[in-house]
């Protein structure tokens, strides 16, 4: 193929689109950069488009459908589970809003980016510096790859004849399935599982390991299976899986639990088993870009790759793969690149995130086993959901807040709830980790009562008494 001449030359070439190609964009045109970026498919990348919006937005739905059950049972008339499903209208309404928020959020702040420009297509490196793209090159004394991940697939026999979901396909169903088997036990299994169980559909989850969550504290993994059970969803551990088939219109997945041989078939197939980096076709090798083990780019703190000029940032690192990590990222990569005397650096343990589930987890700084394995002695608080009032009121007392902290000091590491609005409160613990408050200054910040979040004061009220014997709002 005959490629043509050069291109112009810019400050910037992003490849990619998404919440970390933006957020990156945005910052270096704020140094006055000129930024070209690539996009191979859909502007917005995986979190607008077939991720974080569209799961949320139907979590939310099937959430006001058990709220329903719930009014029931706290003597809400003409309130049943048995409620209909209007998948088509629910479908329309998933993608109304992914429309509004790709529009608001990156076609409107695309047209008034001055030094920002759009080109569709797939740009793969022909060197170090330079990429090309439906037979043009283009040349920039800086790139970032943000071209985000995708899902993993099982290599199961049978995996070729048998169809399967995965978290994006599995949130463009026009109709809600019967039955439904999910293969693994990490956020999209938990999350998409109660979506679907709470739809109507009878869920049946498959987990390899000995738990579900593996990475979350196992006072709260515990907790939610126990949840996740008491709505009907039917839980599987220690599975070794052997393979697919197909029968009678149904997929089967044949496997081995506890030295017995099990067989799980369901109208749908759900494959939840994590991400792989979305680089396969853009000439990493060609670039001399180092990956690890799993293919994710190896970069340092302020997102460098192996090559001199190329910083790297979002899912394709594999560090958090989260969209608020991603942009974080893509901004400490666009200071290091016009700031470079900024001392910029990616700070993962300041990071909260959350799981989208009901209860929702949450949880920013340490884990118990990782404060400890860096040398802090540590004092932990493990209160359970039942002692905040407002979960009274609410109705869901299932959960339990746990925090870690330094015995010396006082200083809180690291703060883990499974709460109703556990995402929303996350947000306090996570500036209390900034500001390096104490267990002491929490529990003495009033709070709103009767609020779930008073649940944070209660749990550093915890470490020195008895909370039980204190009367509403004391300290």
């Amino acid at each position: 193929m005959q490629v043509s001449a050069m291109k112009t030359i810019h400050d910037l070439i992003i490849l990619g689109s998404g919440s970390t190609a933006f957020a990156a964009a945005l910052r270096a045109t704020s140094y006055g950069a000129q930024v070209l970026m690539f996009e191979k498919s859909m502007l917005g990348g995986t979190c607008i488009n077939w991720g974080c919006i569209p799961s949320k937005t139907l979590i939310h739905a099937a959430l006001f459908k058990h709220e329903a059950f719930l009014g029931s049972q706290l003597g809400v008339d003409n309130a049943s589970d048995e409620q209909a499903v209007n998948a088509t209208r629910l479908s329309k309404h998933r993608e109304e809003v992914v429309a509004t928020l790709r529009q608001e959020r990156y076609l409107d702040v695309l047209n008034n980016m001055p030094g920002l420009t759009l080109v569709k297509g797939t740009a793969r490196f022909v060197d170090s510096h330079t990429v090309e793209c439906d037979g043009l090159r283009y040349s920039a004394k800086r790139f970032l790859i943000a071209v985000g991940g995708k899902p993993r697939i099982l290599d199961l026999p049978g995996i070729d004849t048998c169809p399967y979901l995965t978290s994006q396909s599995a949130l463009l169903l026009k109709t809600v399935p019967a039955s439904m088997v999910i293969i693994g036990g990490g956020v999209i299994a938990v999350e998409l599982g109660q979506m679907y169980q709470r739809l109507g559909c009878q869920v049946t989850m498959l987990v390899h390991g000995p738990r579900l969550l593996p990475a979350i504290e196992q006072e709260l993994a515990q907790s939610l299976q126990e949840v996740l059970e008491q709505e009907g969803l039917n839980m599987v551990t220690n599975v070794t899986f052997k393979a697919l088939e197909r029968r009678d219109g149904m997929t089967v997945v044949c496997t081995e639990v506890q030295g017995q041989q099990c067989s799980f078939s369901a109208e749908q197939l759900l494959l939840a088993v994590g991400t792989v980096p979305a680089t396969a076709d853009i000439g990493l090798e060609t670039a001399g870009v180092a990956v690890d083990a799993k293919g994710f780019i190896i970069t340092d703190l302020q997102m460098r790759s192996s090559v001199h000029g190329i910083w790297a940032a979002g899912d394709a690192v594999g560090k958090m793969m989260l969209a608020t990590v991603g942009a974080k990222e893509g901004i400490i990569a666009a200071d290091d690149m016009f700031n470079p005397g900024c001392r910029c650096a990616m700070d993962y343990l300041a990071a909260p995130m959350a799981i989208f589930t009901d209860p929702e987890i949450a949880m920013v700084g340490y884990s118990e086993e990782s404060a400890r394995a860096a040398g802090f002695d540590c004092v932990v608080n493990c209160m359970p959901v039942s002692a905040i009032p407002k979960a009274h009121v609410t109705g869901m007392t299932s959960g339990v807040i746990k925090m870690i902290a330094d015995s010396a000091t006082g200083r809180i590491l690291g703060v883990h709830l499974l709460c109703q609005r556990g995402a929303d409160m996350i947000n306090e613990a996570a500036l209390a980790l900034h500001m390096h408050a104490t267990v002491a200054d929490l529990a003495s910040t009033m709070h709103v009562y009767p609020s779930i979040g008073e649940g944070l004061k209660l749990c550093a009220q915890g470490f020195d008494r008895d909370i039980s014997l204190l009367s509403c709002c004391a300290e």
